[in-house]
């Protein structure tokens, strides 16, 4: 083998790297909603619980008590972290602030103008007239009232099967009528026991007298102190004037006065 020739040099093989194959990162486990929990099956529950790392054993109820506590435990963390750090604030030294000057005494005149004011706006109450009456009569009246309190409505038979009837009473008139014959089933019939003492019967709840009038004429021999007047519906307004007026020239109680704003 001759000398100047060289023993040709294999070139050398680079090795081959071996990567390794590295599982991708798991993706954090994507919370529900607390109304997915709420609608979700036990199925769905349990998958999202091993997802999370939570216990997937139990009832339905308490999967989802357990999943509700990790989504609130999740939901006050964020808001941890997105809170900004608070600056601290320099104090600044604010100046004594000057006395305000006292109001001045309002005087003693105006306070009376206002006070006069209002009284002119409101105008006092006036009590309305009442009769003069002995204590018998004021014992009647009150067991008067008493009674009426007592008293049952009176209906016409079978005044809750029809819509024609009112609940006027009307005497029973059939001959079988149960009504009629005082069955103990029935409700009563008015009767002498039902009404109050003769001696103030047609009287006003206030003890007055009633009179009714059509024109001021009429007013002569009222006693203001036991009587009141009425005026009768037909009246006009221009007459009702007058009788009002003339009533309260006499001192007389008109019990149906007009209505004035």
């Amino acid at each position: 083998m001759p000398e100047d020739e060289k023993p040709a040099v294999k070139p050398v093989k680079r090795a081959k790297k071996v990567v390794e194959d590295v599982a991708p990162a798991a993706e954090p486990a994507k919370l529900p909603t607390p109304h997915e929990v709420r609608e979700a099956r036990k199925a769905q529950l349990v998958e999202w619980s091993m997802a999370l790392g939570l216990e997937s054993e139990g009832k339905v109820d308490e999967l989802r008590a357990r999943l509700l506590e990790r989504i609130e435990e999740a939901a006050e963390t964020k808001e941890e972290k997105e809170a900004p750090a608070e600056e601290p604030v320099e104090r600044v030294e604010e100046a004594p602030a000057t006395p305000k000057r006292a109001k001045k005494a309002e005087k003693p005149a105006e306070k009376a103008k206002e006070a006069k004011g209002k009284e002119e706006a409101e105008p006092a109450h006036e009590a309305r007239q009442k009769p003069i009456l002995d204590p018998r009569t004021r014992i009647l009246l009150r067991l008067r009232a008493e009674t009426s309190a007592r008293r049952p409505p009176f209906r016409r038979q079978e005044w809750f099967r029809y819509k024609k009837f009112g609940d006027e009473w009307r005497k029973p008139q059939g001959g079988q009528s149960k009504l009629r014959r005082h069955f103990g089933y029935r409700w009563n019939l008015p009767s002498a026991g039902y009404r109050g003492p003769r001696e103030v019967r047609g009287l006003h709840p206030s003890g007055f007298q009633e009179v009714l009038v059509h024109s001021p004429r009429q007013l002569e021999g009222i006693d203001p102190a036991k009587q009141a007047v009425r005026i009768a519906g037909g009246v006009g307004t221009r007459k009702r004037e007058l009788i009002e007026k003339a009533c309260e020239e006499r001192k007389i109680r008109v019990l149906n006065r007009m209505v004035t704003e």
